[in-house]
């Protein structure tokens, strides 16, 4: 399963531009000096798998032993239609948000470093991690939308500033707090205070650019911050494209999906979260 999330993390920035990936090369290091290289050979293993699931070639790759922790990804290299790119500019006003995974996968594998994750709630967050976001970024091209952008690192809000300072016309965007789609237990280990230190840093560095109302209740606050791992992808498009949009996805199998907000003339340059 890890090196099946590590592939899918690593294959998605390809899929968030419209992309399509062709080739793959591993990086390790690994601690040969504490851990079995049986572990490694399953990450490779797991990693091989979902590259044979996104038809990609495995081509080589790169290996060190590091004395500290097992760290593994892969460098991919994919083609593009010029004329097809999906950017994270070019938001119109009135463009719907769906966003096709859910969230709180942070938080959850901070609360799973604790012990304290059931196994249905790990399972479920696993499989979303590991899941391609290839179906989503077909459907996006063929739908036509505005914007394209994965959910990673800098979290929801992080990702939709990065949409709203690439556009050229002067916008923000209004989130509905209630739709946001949310993995099992997110809201309880959240109460709990199981931040992890990457949602602390995106708020910190982020927070001044999003506005609340007074109905978010304070953990659903964190949700908006959370580091996700393969996270699903944004799609911005006019609403009288979201209906098809959402679904030829539902179709794939990614239930999760939901539209999440849309893009207004104001708060300009800012979130407004209700």
């Amino acid at each position: 399963m890890y090196g099946q999330i590590a592939a899918a993390n690593a294959l998605s920035d390809i899929y968030a531009m419209g992309g399509k990936p062709i080739t793959a090369m591993n990086i390790v290091c690994f601690p040969a000096g504490s851990l079995d290289l049986s572990m490694l050979a399953e990450v490779l293993r797991g990693a091989a798998d979902k590259l044979k699931e996104a038809n990609v070639a495995l081509v080589g790759g790169h290996s060190v032993i590091d004395p500290k922790e097992i760290k593994y990804g892969l460098s991919v290299t994919g083609i593009i239609n010029p004329r097809r790119i999906l950017t994270k500019g070019h938001l119109k006003i009135g463009d719907k948000l769906i966003l096709t995974k859910a969230l709180g996968c942070g938080i959850i594998n901070n609360a799973l470093k604790a012990g304290i994750v059931d196994e249905p709630t790990q399972v479920e967050v696993s499989r979303s991690m590991a899941a391609l976001n290839k179906k989503a970024s077909e459907i996006a091209l063929e739908v036509g939308v505005n914007v394209c952008t994965d959910i990673t690192g800098f979290g929801v809000a992080g990702h939709l500033l990065e949409m709203i300072e690439q556009t050229e016309e002067d916008v923000g965007i209004e989130i509905d707090s209630s739709s946001l789609p949310l993995f099992p237990r997110v809201e309880e280990f959240t109460r709990m205070g199981l931040i992890p230190p990457g949602d602390q840093r995106n708020r910190e560095y982020r927070g001044g650019s999003v506005d609340f109302s007074s109905e978010v209740p304070d953990w659903k606050k964190w949700v908006l911050f959370d580091a996700q791992t393969s996270g699903g992808l944004v799609l911005a498009l006019p609403p009288n494209k979201t209906e098809k949009a959402l679904k030829r996805i539902y179709k794939q199998g990614m239930d999760k999906a939901t539209v999440v907000g849309e893009v207004v003339k104001e708060p300009k340059g800012r979130i407004l979260v209700k």
